[in-house]
């Protein structure tokens, strides 16, 4: 029984590959001398057709899939190169940025160097200042304290033959020619040695005081056999004056300058009598010693 079975099967797996020889394949024509297949076979041809277009579409599509797949691995490419652009670019700007931050710190440490060491020498210089400023008045006290002793010590001469003010500082002693000296005369007068003796005892008391002597004249030239000009006889009656203070009442030569000015530095105008007579004088101009403000401006340097 079973080998005839066997031997069926064997017929007809060779029929149907007689019937099967003639099939087409996908895409091909169908032929027209194919009313000998069973309805069967035709179904699964048709079937096998649709297949072949749908796998053929397939294809397409995938082949489609891979042509966008090239160019978005393309754009993908493209933008890894830009961003490796942007990157470089970045890291380039950051470095630069960085640089500039430094630069800028630098310059800014600089700056608050240059300024703190600005504040420090002006802290340095008002303080100077305030020194000096302190200095000067103690001065202008010692000043004022100077006229006003002398002013006392001299109240018994009329303001015509002697005077006492403040200028620039300095007290300035003012006597006239008719309180010193003869006309064309060098020797001091007896009431004028009495001035210079109340002045010597406060000179003498007050010994942080510089002493300048200043002979003056008029405009009117004088040729004697002993002064040749006025300029002459003004250094002659400063050098008087000098004289007495340090001979006869032992004020230091170190403290005194004679100084003669001629008509060179008149009080008044020459053109009158009485501007004449104000120009003839002897100034004697007591300064308190500058020491301490002048090693103040030195220390300001």
């Amino acid at each position: 029984m079973k080998t005839k079975q066997v031997l069926l099967l064997i017929c007809a797996v060779a029929l149907g590959a007689a019937s099967c020889k003639p099939f087409y394949k996908c895409g091909e024509t169908k032929p027209d001398n194919q009313y000998f297949l069973s309805k069967r076979v035709m179904l699964l041809l048709d079937e096998r057709d649709d297949l072949c277009v749908t796998v053929e579409m397939r294809e397409n599509e995938i082949a489609k899939l891979n042509d966008d797949i090239q160019v978005l691995n393309k754009d993908i490419s493209d933008l890894e190169t830009s961003l490796d652009d942007v990157d470089k670019k970045y890291n380039a700007l950051m470095g630069e940025k960085l640089s500039q931050s430094e630069q800028f710190n630098l310059a800014l440490q600089q700056k608050t160097k240059e300024l703190n060491e600005k504040e420090r020498l002006l802290e340095e210089r008002e303080k100077a200042l305030n020194d000096l400023r302190s200095v000067i008045a103690r001065q202008d006290s010692v000043t004022q304290r100077l006229n006003d002793l002398i002013r006392n010590a001299l109240l018994s001469f009329p303001s015509d033959e002697l005077s006492v003010e403040i200028k620039n500082g300095k007290v300035y002693v003012s006597m006239s020619d008719k309180l010193l000296f003869k006309s064309g005369s060098a020797a001091v007068e007896a009431k004028g040695k009495e001035a210079i003796k109340m002045l010597a005892g406060v000179l003498d008391k007050n010994r942080d005081i510089d002493i300048l002597v200043e002979g003056h004249t008029d405009s009117i030239p004088i040729h004697t056999a002993v002064y040749r000009d006025n300029w002459d006889l003004s250094v002659a009656r400063a050098t008087s004056i000098v004289r007495i203070l340090t001979n006869e009442y032992k004020i230091a030569p170190t403290r005194l300058t004679a100084s003669g000015k001629g008509e060179f530095s008149p009080k008044a105008s020459n053109s009158t009598p009485e501007g004449r007579a104000l120009n003839r004088r002897t100034e004697i101009v007591l300064s308190p010693k500058l020491e301490e403000i002048m090693q103040l401006l030195k220390m300001d340097k």
